[in-house]
């Protein structure tokens, strides 16, 4: 056995330093030899233990030094610190590995048919190549399959990496099959392989599946070296990426089917599918060869792989035009007969559920079905299930970063429900079924682009972190991950692009950073949902349940299909007019804007296409964004504050005790909890190294202070101990947890320049947004609908009217009267010294400083000066520029719509600043009263006779007032 052994390992490796590695049970024994005959002596020996699984050796060629990690010698299990051979340590490639395995459980021996099958298939393999132009290759049995060895000399680098990746991927799509497979994880240069001579051992050696001997069969007089340009032409023939997207889609399996051309098999492709037909369509030389792809995009590529059939170029549109023009079967074509009476071929059986589908995108409401469908098995969370169903959207947006949703809520109460629901709504290629490891996503090869990867109550670990903030940054590009094997070789893993992240928690989501990233809502726990849930059970039992593959659900997976078929751009014409109320986290804006672009993908077919093919938003897309939006910034989750649900709850159940300074077993007795948990919800922890914010930090109205408590212990015994007090401010935490407002100002959408911001060549500060650059006035819309601010300053350095302060400046100039006003017909030219010394007196106010400031340069209206005309007359309005006009200057040249002389008609309304405010005089309620009278912005949720005001101008109202009380 030796000798064969020798032989082996000469033939394999003719000089030069190789790598001995011995599989064991949990062990891995290795030894580097440049003495052949040594190696064999050793290998024999090494052969004959029975628990080594099997004996390889490196086949390209390593690195001199290596010989000294052990210089003709095996040692018997290596430690960690022991290192093989890595990728980094071939010199040179030299052999194309073609390993040849029947499919067969996994860690038995083949049967002598499994194994008579992979002989057989290497020699197709083998015939199919010499066609290509690919010399005599060394034969082998493996003991259970069979090995092809082509001579190769390429360096060792990424090129040469993947030219052998791609030919070991062709032939694994031309030849694997449900009996035998072409294994292509043997690409990497240090790839270690069966020695020849010894034993193979996969399992208990039987009567049925016996242990063999792997052996050389053939080997070639003249070894010779495969052409590259050969190489290279083989990893070309199947199409690496996808072609472009047909303009008419065809189901390839319908297609196939309705005109009677049998498959062989399917198999997984590039996430497509691949069809190894039964017989070639294209030659009647030979029936093996022929094939089938459908791409994720629904395009199709069709060929053969022999060279006298093409060898393997494009012949869809050949194959198409065969069955669908000519109506004919290939052998008719070739021989030149057609039956006398030919019926057309059968067009494929129309399917009910992608025509529902298209129906519903085109004419009906597609979010309104998804939700619906959603809830008839998750009662409830319909923000919850409207956040999914948007990130599953911005997978094909093409300007967005993702939207990704963390989920919270007590456990039992639905969180996982939710998510497993709403992935039944998608089709199973886009989506993992079961769990998942931290690790896990980098291994997986069937990873397809668009996936939903759900953790569920799953602790992300440091490393899965980093990858979650690097699919939101990076979420257009696949992420690449380096990492060491077990054999210490260098291995790449790929997570596919625009993959979205849903994770389901109790607490413990991930850090800050995360959660800046991420939609958070709130799973529905109250006593009123835990009643449905179960009155909705009650009702499953006594109906029965409810069928996995409902029509419902299917048209829901068919309108992902649908949507998921092409990436389009979304842009947003009246982005500028959109308006915040806070701004703190720079990532919620965003945030927003993607929102509104999901919703209008979602409703592709019902909107406008620009001329780039981008999908145009509606001012209904940004309703709907800001209506979700709203809800996570209050009761349905922490967008803004970046709670979870039992952080919220905590600081509800504070604010509701009205107590200013409370422990941590006041609040655990309140809400419930274990003192552990309440005290971790207060003051963070820290998990695996990784530290997790709680309320101290989160939350600007709570703080905390330690104190010293004396107690009698009985018996005249006095007990000393530490206790933690934290303070509560409820004025703090009602201006901080206001929540986020959001609204679309009015006016014009303008793609090109907004001018209402630009510089104006008369001493006006701003241009009204109503007028162009030659003085122009543009359409204005309906100040009914207006709400914006409007600032109106009378400059008079001596006087000063009743009941208002002069403010003076350094320059001597003050502000006589400062109002809010909701009106566009008014003045204001200055310099921008003044323009300055207006704004001053907004800047104390959390919500006025985020005011729009405008000044109109259009002279004001007064209805006085215009008489009706008698019948309507076809001229441009002089102030919006609308036709028809219904009143003309007196004196003429200027005429004036109805619109415009009923606005001037309307007195302007004047709102007062919180400076001339009590806050005493206002009670709080627990509905929404609109904006607030004061800043326009905000929720209104204080009410008194004078106004109605938000949070922060009722926050502004006591700290004005307390420092009043402080000046006294």
């Amino acid at each position: 056995m030796s000798s064969e052994i020798l032989s082996a390992v000469s033939t394999l490796a003719p000089g030069g330093v190789v790598e001995v590695r011995a599989l064991a049970d949990g062990a891995t024994h290795s030894g580097y030899f440049d003495d052949y005959t040594l190696l064999a002596e050793q290998v024999e020996a090494l052969d004959a233990d029975p628990a080594v699984a099997g004996v390889y050796v490196t086949l390209n060629a390593v690195n001199p030094a290596l010989l000294a990690r052990r210089a003709n010698r095996i040692k018997m299990r290596l430690s960690r610190k022991d290192a093989t051979t890595a990728d980094a340590d071939i010199l040179r490639r030299r052999w194309l590995p073609v390993d040849i395995d029947p499919v067969r459980p996994s860690g038995v021996s083949s049967t002598d048919a499994e194994h008579t099958a992979a002989l057989n298939a290497a020699e197709r393999i083998a015939a199919y190549l010499k066609e290509q132009g690919f010399p005599a290759p060394i034969r082998a049995d493996s003991g259970n399959g069979a090995h092809l060895l082509y001579r190769i000399d390429l360096p060792n680098d990424e090129t040469a990496t993947e030219v052998v990746k791609g030919a070991l991927a062709t032939l694994d799509a031309l030849f694997s099959n449900e009996a035998v497979t072409v294994d292509t994880a043997n690409h990497n240069a240090a790839r270690i392989w069966k020695l020849y001579g010894t034993l193979s051992r996969k399992g208990d050696s039987t009567v049925e599946r016996p242990h063999r001997r792997a052996r050389i069969l053939a080997v070639p007089a003249d070894i010779g070296v495969v052409p590259v340009e050969r190489l290279e032409h083989l990893a070309g023939l199947l199409p690496r990426e996808e072609p472009s997207r047909p303009k008419a889609s065809i189901d390839l399996a319908a297609w196939l089917a309705g005109h009677g051309i049998a498959v062989r098999s399917t198999r997984p492709w590039q996430g497509g599918t691949l069809y190894v037909l039964a017989e070639c369509p294209f030659s009647s030389a030979h029936k093996d060869g022929a094939f089938a792809i459908q791409f994720a995009n629904g395009a199709i590529f069709a060929g053969c792989h022999h060279a006298s059939c093409g060898g393997g170029a494009q012949r869809w549109p050949e194959l198409r035009e065969m069955y669908e023009k000519k109506g004919r079967k290939p052998e008719e074509k070739a021989t030149g007969k057609k039956e006398q009476e030919e019926q057309p071929p059968s067009p494929p059986p129309v399917d009910e559920h992608r025509h529902r589908a298209m129906e519903i995108l085109r004419h009906g409401d597609p979010l309104a079905f998804l939700l619906g469908t959603f809830n008839k098995a998750h009662v409830g969370d319909r923000t919850v299930a409207e956040c999914l169903a948007m990130s599953l959207a911005s997978q094909s947006v093409e300007n967005t970063n993702g939207l990704h949703v963390a989920v919270s809520g007590n456990s039992g109460k639905g969180k996982t429900h939710a998510c497993t629901t709403m992935q039944n709504l998608i089709p199973d290629a886009y989506k993992l079924k079961g769990t998942v490891s931290n690790k896990a996503l980098y291994y997986d090869d069937d990873l397809r682009p668009g996936t939903v990867l759900l953790f569920d109550d799953v602790s992300l670990s440091d490393d899965l972190q980093e990858v979650l903030k690097s699919a939101t940054a990076n979420f257009r590009e696949p992420i690449e991950h380096r990492t060491l094997t077990t054999e210490r070789k260098l291995r790449v893993c790929t997570i596919p692009e625009r993959c979205v992240w849903w994770l389901a928690k109790v607490e413990d989501m991930g850090d800050d950073q995360v959660m800046n990233r991420m939609l958070t809502a709130w799973i529905d726990d109250s006593v009123d949902q835990d009643k449905r849930v179960l009155e909705h059970m009650k009702e499953v039992e006594a109906t029965g349940s409810l069928p996995t593959e409902e029509d419902d659900v299917l048209v829901c997976r068919a309108i992902w299909e649908a949507v998921k078929a092409e990436i389009l751009p979304v842009r947003i014409p009246f982005a500028r007019r959109v308006q915040f109320s806070t701004t703190q986290n720079r990532r919620n804006p965003g945030m927003l804007f993607d929102l509104i672009k999901c919703h209008a993908r979602l409703f592709y077919l019902q909107r406008d296409r620009g001329a780039d093919g981008a999908v145009i938003a509606r001012e209904e897309d940004f309703a709907a964004a800001a209506r979700l939006y709203g809800a996570l910034s209050g009761t349905a989750g922490g967008q803004e504050t970046k709670l979870t649900k039992n952080e919220a709850a905590a600081l509800e159940t504070v604010a509701r005790m009205g107590v200013e300074v409370f422990t941590v077993r006041q609040l655990q007795a309140a809400m419930g909890l274990s003192y552990q948990k309440t005290r971790r919800l207060l003051n963070g922890y820290v998990s695996r190294g990784t530290p997790y914010s709680g309320l101290l930090e989160k939350c600007p109205a709570i703080s905390l202070y330690d104190a010293t408590v004396t107690e009698d212990g009985g018996c005249g015994v006095t007990v000393r101990r530490r206790e933690q007090y934290f303070t509560f401010d409820i004025e703090v935490y009602r201006a901080w947890s206001s929540g986020a407002t959001v609204w679309l100002d009015d006016g014009p959408d303008d793609d090109s320049n907004d001018s209402r911001f630009q510089q104006n060549d008369s001493n006006c500060c701003h241009r009204d947004e109503g007028q162009n650059e030659e003085g122009s006035v543009k359409d204005v819309q309906d100040p009914d609908r207006d709400r914006s601010m409007y600032v109106h300053v009378q400059q008079n350095e001596k006087t000063e009217s009743a009941g208002e302060k002069t403010r003076g400046d350094g320059g001597g100039a003050s502000v006589s009267r400062i109002a809010v006003i909701q009106n566009e017909n008014f003045t204001y030219c200055g310099s921008k010294e003044e323009h300055a010394s207006i704004i001053a007196p907004l800047d104390d106010s959390t919500c006025c400083q985020r005011a729009e400031i405008r000044c109109h340069s259009s002279p004001p209206v007064n209805p006085a000066n215009y008489i009706p005309l008698p019948v309507a007359k076809d001229e441009p309005c002089h102030v919006c520029g609308r036709r028809p006009t219904s009143s003309v200057k007196r004196g003429g040249g200027a005429y004036l719509c109805y619109d415009c002389l009923k606005r001037a008609k309307r007195p302007a309304k004047v709102q007062p600043l919180p400076g001339v405010l009590d806050h005493q005089a206002f009670a709080r309620v627990k509905v929404e009263l609109g904006r607030c009278d004061v800043c326009r912005t905000g929720k209104a949720v204080y009410r008194s006779r004078e106004a109605n005001i938000c949070e922060g101008c009722y926050a502004r109202l006591v700290r004005e007032w307390n420092g009043r009380e402080g000046v006294r």
